[in-house]
């Protein structure tokens, strides 16, 4: 065995342990990683940092941007919108519907992006039914990695397309996943609708064991309309003059301020600085009393501006809990400066299903808990942005999707065909989408770097040299020859089967991206030297490293619903692990189809 082999060996080892046990963030690892393997000759400085050009880098980065554009103008509430007209109030029917509107926005959109933007519609259908969040929130997530496998849009499949390049086999057009993916999204779907689903647990969001009212907006959930007042703001207040922040509306009176009257206007969701005049009429949650009111110069009253509305075109509603792992559990709102850094308004916090509305910024948060938040849209992007929170449900007035949606999804659309057809090579056509819906006002240049996510762009630029080390070193091949006495002996096929369940199992524990870079070159090698088709066999383990069901770790999506369905490890194995050996069946058999076609 030659030294270069070792070294890759000692690098994959090193950063499978390192990805495994999570001690080192994982875009961070990738970039040692490159280094590691330039410092060590491993790859010519030439191609060191190819990764960064590579078109599956570009692919995905552009798939980012059109993801970013969709959501945007509102192309994706088109399919959105329909979910409480197709999903009923029965669970088999809802189950179905939620998945095959997911596992067709995560066709042609990033997996977890399609989750998020499905999360809140489905938080909001339990609301206004009978169906329970944790009936509907895994299916949600596991449709996201299903609708994945169907095309080449998946990042793993992506990155197994580039594998292939790197060996000198001809890569996976758009379609080449449709015979193998599209039975297997299928045969998901119909599993988790009609057996996966009675296996899962039956409680509210977050765990919570009793049901609430079911109600038409966050506001009515929360009890808002009978928990607001008004407060006149008499000449010689001590808080005529001051801003919101000055007058501690919430520290000194423990109110939250949801809007402002003056002269017979309302501004909803006035801004920290917002400065209170004699004459003003504020519009609050929380209990405070008369003789309390009258200290600070203010008078108890109704305004007839006030009209019962929380939110405006401006203005939404969000329900917001902690994202799983997040560093804000057991910090209160007032230790966060949650009001000076978003601000943003919480009128209400849900807790064991009760709400509480006084003192909320005292309260250390507790994983399981709801705040309900008011502000205006482009604030509430920034809460969007922060790991720590995770927004479930959105109250907002606004228009139905219009032009720029229908050219945003337009523009997509023709990406897809002109890829499918090979009139452009992939990743040409999602740059060129990326461009026009920017040039054409979809988003803003501004908004589409802030739409890509740079970690997963870094992980896999700086992950993908390491492929191609193992490919030119030999690694591959050595690897791959010991497959092949392994497997060989009982066909293709079982290479195949074997590789997928490999690639499956690291799936679990390293994350999808980072099994493909170093499962695709040693299953590709192996295919090679047993004389079977490496595009079937590679087909095997994009289809096993996006089948991450067993555990919530293996994939994002996973994680988005773990926390507001009160999810537990030993749900996703006991769901999981038979849609795994349901799919496993389905790709042996859509394999050896393939493979006999071909």
């Amino acid at each position: 065995m030659s030294l270069p082999t070792l070294l890759i060996l000692a690098i994959v080892i090193a950063v499978s342990a390192l990805l495994i046990t999570d001690k080192v963030r994982a875009d961070l690892l990738a970039l040692l990683t490159l280094v590691a393997l330039g410092v060590t000759g491993l790859v010519r400085p030439e191609d060191l940092f190819s990764g960064f050009s590579r078109s599956a880098v570009i692919t995905i980065l552009a798939l980012f941007i059109i993801t970013g554009g969709l959501e945007r103008t509102g192309a994706t509430r088109i399919l959105g919108a329909q979910l409480g007209r197709l999903a009923g109030t029965k669970e088999p029917r809802a189950v179905a519907a939620v998945m095959v509107i997911t596992a067709l926005l995560s066709l042609i959109m990033n997996n977890i992006a399609a989750a998020a933007v499905m999360l809140p519609g489905v938080i909001g259908l339990t609301r206004r039914t009978e169906l329970r969040p944790s009936r509907l929130l895994m299916p949600l997530a596991f449709a996201s990695l299903l609708g994945g496998m169907a095309t080449l849009f998946a990042t793993s499949n992506i990155l197994v397309s580039a594998a292939l390049a790197d060996q000198g086999f001809r890569p996976y057009g758009v379609l080449d996943f449709l015979p193998v993916g599209l039975p297997m999204a299928a045969a998901g779907i119909l599993y988790m609708a009609l057996a996966g689903r009675r296996l899962l647990p039956e409680h509210g969001l977050g765990g919570e064991k009793g049901p609430r009212r079911p109600s038409v907006s966050l506001s009515e959930t929360y009890g808002l309309a009978e928990a607001v007042s008004g407060a006149y703001v008499k000449p010689g207040s001590v808080m005529a003059g001051r801003t919101l922040a000055e007058g501690g509306w919430g520290r000194q009176l423990g109110l939250s301020v949801v809007g402002l009257s003056r002269g017979g206007g309302l501004v909803l969701a006035p801004s920290y600085d917002h400065k209170v005049i004699e004459g003003d009429v504020v519009i609050f949650t929380g209990s405070a009393s008369d003789d309390d009111l009258g200290r600070y110069g203010l008078i108890r009253t109704d305004d007839p501006a006030w009209q019962g509305k929380f939110t405006s075109t401006q203005v939404s509603l969000v329900e917001v809990t902690l994202a799983p792992r997040s560093p804000f559990a057991g910090k209160t709102l007032r230790e966060l400066n949650f009001r000076q850094k978003y601000d943003l308004n919480v009128l209400a916090l849900w807790r064991a299903g009760q709400t509480i509305r006084e003192g909320i910024a005292g309260l250390p948060l507790q994983f399981g808990d709801a705040l309900l938040v008011q502000g205006f849209r482009e604030r509430i992007r920034l809460l969007r942005d922060e790991p720590g929170f995770l927004i479930l449900e959105e109250d907002v007035e606004e228009p139905a999707p219009g032009g720029k949606a229908w050219l945003a999804a337009g523009l997509t659309a023709a990406a897809v065909a002109l890829s499918a057809v090979g009139v452009l090579p992939i990743a040409l056509a999602t740059f060129t989408c990326a461009l026009l819906m920017v040039l054409f006002g979809c988003l803003s240049m501004d908004e589409a770097y802030g739409a890509i996510e740079w970690r997963a762009v870094f992980l896999i630029a700086g992950m993908l040299p390491l492929g191609l080390a193992m490919t030119r070193t030999g690694t591959a091949d050595l690897v791959g020859s010991l497959l092949v006495r392994l497997l060989g002996g009982w066909g293709p096929l079982a290479l195949a089967g074997g590789l997928f369940l490999a690639a499956m199992l690291l799936t679990q524990v390293m994350g999808g991206q980072a099994t493909a870079v170093v499962i695709a070159p040693i299953a590709i090698a192996a295919a090679a030297s047993l004389g079977a088709d490496p595009r079937a066999v590679g087909l095997a383990v994009a289809m096993g490293c996006s089948t991450a069901f067993l555990t919530p770790f293996g994939h994002p999506s996973n994680v988005l619903v773990m926390g507001p369905g009160g999810y537990t490890l030993r749900d996703y194995t006991r769901v999981g692990l038979p849609l795994t050996l349901l799919l496993f069946a389905v790709l042996l058999g859509s394999l050896a189809v393939w493979m006999n076609v071909r």
